[in-house]
């Protein structure tokens, strides 16, 4: 491998790293505003993103409870892809890149994807139709704004994953022959 592909697989490390640190921290805040919007309801406004649903709370607890799970379950499937997108990015050998495992990690990645885009899907039609019953509901938009994009990456990874396990097929059997 050349020396500028080098570079830039360590720069795609790093910043894979650095979005990966970036979603944790972004689940872990989610965390506690979920848990100070139980215990300590008056904080919530000055908590990580003031989403404050201490309206929607009292409006009615199931509401509350489906919607920040929509955000919890999201945001922490995010920050679960990176972490494999981290583990595919540190043990491939780009020397002989079809493996199983490449292959596997791939269609986890693609798993991972699409039930990103789905649950962001499903989250946004059940705002609107909270927005319909007269729930204000504009501080989470931001967490399923790209339900479409990741359906159509989590094909697009998936019809990459299908053509590395036929890569890694034909490896084999050209290692059979030799």
């Amino acid at each position: 491998m050349s020396k500028t592909n080098n570079f830039v697989f360590l720069v795609l490390k790093i910043v894979s790293w650095i979005i990966f640190v970036g979603l944790c921290i972004e689940a872990g805040g989610l965390i506690v505003n979920f848990i100070f919007s139980l215990f300590k309801p008056e904080f919530v406004q000055n908590l990580y993103q003031k989403l404050d649903l201490s309206e929607m709370y009292e409006r009615s607890k199931w509401t509350f409870f489906s919607m920040y799970s929509f955000i919890l379950v999201i945001s922490i499937l995010k920050a679960v892809l990176f972490y494999v997108v981290i583990r595919l990015v540190s043990k491939i050998n780009m020397t002989k890149p079809f493996s199983s495992f490449v292959s596997r990690q791939i269609y986890i990645m693609s798993y991972y994807t699409f039930s990103i885009g789905i649950l962001s899907y499903l989250a946004r039609e059940t705002a609107k139709n909270l927005q319909q019953q007269g729930y204000v509901i504009d501080s989470l938009n931001q967490f399923w704004a790209d339900s479409q994009a990741f359906i159509l990456m989590a094909a697009v990874i998936y019809v990459i994953a299908t053509i590395f396990s036929r890569g890694v097929e034909i490896q084999n059997e050209n290692d059979l022959t030799v």
